[in-house]
């Protein structure tokens, strides 16, 4: 799709109208701001939506560029679970009487009592991917196919300008709009990590080299090759060799799995452990000074990137019941290991240079396809919030500044507040990601956001006391704007 050119990042910037604006005058769209603008749709801005529907006074609308909700579509392989228990859907744990629960979904679907003696306190991947599109399909103000293009500050009207592209079922632009708002609210996800050394194989025709992202898409011509090699030794990882595993035939299994980690470690999983994930520690880990943040994050991978012990057990039990005659499956199971270069040979397979972190050693390996479990990365909020760039406050690693209840730290000239979902791992911690403290984050939002207390949160959370004593933000706080407290109707 030819994107329109965006428009200037100042009003004044040019005499012209631009497409934007010439659009939103010749809309139906009423002209007075709107209180807060969602951008994105997946799980931490539904929870947002959710928790804001019952708020008669906050008008609110969310944009997504994709046609309809869907949460890693890619990765819903049978029997795959929510690492998270079933509480931390998008608004229990900040409002328990939400007609937005996982349980008012299953009472929807008839489903209470399945569920209530399936005694599954960890449901399956796929389930939670249904019950989020039930809340998607049922919300007001939701606004998929619009694919938000710029955002700016309107120094002349004091609110931020929003230009989207509204797309058709081909997802090819449509018409394009702009509305006006005095918050936002970015929530726009993660997107798959592809290393330097293998991105050229994905561009590349030929052998098939997919991320896990589109595993299920490309499941048929990974199962045709003669020999598969799994990167990477987190959960996406594990749960793919373990597919891969069951779909193959006894003693011609040609699998290799490899990973970067010193071992297939199972995820931290303890009661304690699990405290990492609770507003407590967020807080303290908001007010480390950031060069112990940025050593905290490295270290805690385990927190978040190993793998659930039931796969594991799976995994072995799968690699058991193939050794019960005597033999040994074909297949490698190889930790520590980094790929330090990759080439095609010819158009049949794949060399991968491999290199031995704790031995030293390298060797080369030969695979006729790879799928790369590598992970996800924080989506730059540089392309989007160009225009705002001149206002944002940044650390020493050109990151956003963001404040405790999670706003981006602007100039005090702009007397909106930009929020962000999933965006603060940096300044908040291994639970920025985490699906368990989604409605906790979006009740801190609305509670800011409206001045008020809508969702009255707890003080204390954790047995644990993470410090000795009780320490004050590293990150400068944004403004508390008084034009914001409350917000009225039609204001």
């Amino acid at each position: 799709m030819t994107r329109p050119t965006n428009p200037p990042t100042t009003p004044q910037a040019t005499a012209h109208v631009s497409p934007y604006a010439a659009a939103h005058a010749a809309s139906h769209e009423a002209q007075a701001p709107r209180d807060v603008v969602g951008i994105g749709i997946g799980p931490f801005n539904l929870s947002l939506a959710a928790l804001a529907h019952p708020l008669a006074e906050l008008d609110a609308v969310f944009y997504e560029q994709r046609p309809a909700f869907d949460w890693h579509p890619g990765l819903l392989v049978d029997g795959a679970t929510v690492q998270v228990p079933f509480l931390a859907d998008l608004v229990t744990l900040a409002d328990p009487a939400s007609p937005w629960s996982f349980l008012s979904y299953l009472r929807t679907r008839e489903r209470l009592f399945p569920f209530y003696f399936a005694e599954r306190f960890h449901i399956r991947r796929s389930e939670y991917d249904a019950y989020c599109r039930w809340v998607s399909e049922s919300l007001p103000g939701l606004h998929f196919r619009h694919q938000v293009d710029a955002v700016r500050w309107n120094t002349d009207r004091d609110v931020f300008e929003v230009d989207f592209t509204r797309l058709d079922t081909d997802g090819e632009a449509e018409s394009l709009g702009r509305t006006y708002t005095r918050n936002i609210v970015l929530g726009i996800g993660t997107e798959p990590y592809v290393p330097d050394p293998l991105a050229p194989l994905v561009e590349a025709p030929g052998v098939p080299v997919i991320h896990a992202a589109d595993y299920l898409d490309h499941r048929a011509a990974l199962l045709a090759a003669e020999h598969i090699t799994v990167v990477g030794s987190g959960q996406s990882g594990a749960e793919v060799f373990l597919d891969l595993l069951r779909h193959r035939p006894a003693g011609r299994e040609r699998l290799h799995w490899i990973g970067r980690s010193e071992a297939f470690a199972p995820m931290e999983y303890s009661k304690l452990g699990l405290e990492h994930f609770t507003p407590d520690y967020s807080r303290y880990f908001h007010a480390l000074s950031e060069p112990v943040r940025e050593q905290l994050v490295t270290s805690q991978w385990q927190l978040h990137k190993g793998i659930d012990s039931g796969t594991i057990a799976a995994i072995h039990d799968e690699l058991y019941r193939r050794n019960l005659g005597g033999g040994w499956p074909d297949a490698v199971l190889t930790p520590g290991v980094r790929v330090r270069t990759a080439g095609r040979i010819a158009t049949t397979q794949v060399e991968l240079h491999l290199e031995h972190v704790q031995q030293g050693t390298r060797s080369r390996l030969t695979t006729h396809a790879v799928v790369l479990a590598t992970g996800y990365r924080e989506r730059p909020l540089s392309r989007l919030l160009a225009g705002l760039d001149p206002y944002l406050r940044r650390d020493s690693h050109e990151r956003p500044r963001i404040d405790e209840e999670f706003r981006l730290v602007l100039d005090p000239s702009v007397t909106g507040t930009a929020f962000v979902q999933n965006a603060s791992l940096h300044t908040h911690g291994v639970g920025s990601p985490d699906l368990g403290l989604a409605a906790w984050r979006s009740a801190t939002i609305l509670n800011a956001l409206t001045g008020k207390e809508p969702y009255p949160l707890p003080h204390r959370t954790a047995f644990t006391s993470f410090g000795l004593e009780q320490q004050r933000s590293q990150v400068p706080p944004a403004r508390h704007p008084g034009t914001l407290t409350p917000l009225r109707d039609g204001t």
